[in-house]
């Protein structure tokens, strides 16, 4: 009888252990350096080793104008600010596995994609960009990407 107990508290403490590890909890940051958030979402989740970074998309650092007029320079500042995101976290363009873009209109994507491939140069992730019938602000584009430590 006392070894049956032995073995089920010993098996008990390993299971605790082992939900202890699957358990990382999510863990919200976000940086100044990027305009705040402008609903009821976090700027960067992270769950273990993964961060979910929220779309972004070009206002100024104010949050309450839009920066840059054509999808080139709208592009470059979503993707500035995703950098300065991922630097907040100790990382760079080349932790990101996923990107989702979002564009108002697909007949730019030859030009979205000229300034995009300047950002990911070698091994670029994962992508799915789609078009959509608007977006907050009436901006050009948004950017969502996922990245790992």
């Amino acid at each position: 009888m006392k070894k049956q107990i032995r073995t089920r508290l010993a098996c008990l403490s390993v299971m605790a252990m082992l939900a202890g590890c699957a358990n990382t909890g999510k863990v919200i940051h976000s940086t100044s350096d990027v305009y705040p958030a402008i609903g009821p979402y976090s700027q960067i989740v992270q769950a273990g080793n993964t961060y979910y970074l929220a779309g972004v998309i070009p206002l100024n650092k104010a949050g309450n104008g839009i920066e840059g007029a054509t999808i080139q320079e709208q592009t470059r500042v979503v993707l500035n600010y995703i950098g300065a995101k991922l630097k907040s976290q100790g990382m760079s363009y080349d932790n990101v596995v996923m990107s989702n873009v979002y564009l108002k209109d697909l007949n730019e994507f030859g030009a979205m994609n000229t300034v995009y491939a300047e950002y990911f140069k070698t091994n670029p992730p994962g992508r799915a960009t789609v078009e959509v019938a608007r977006l907050p602000r009436d901006v050009k584009i948004e950017i969502a990407v996922v990245a790992t430590k």
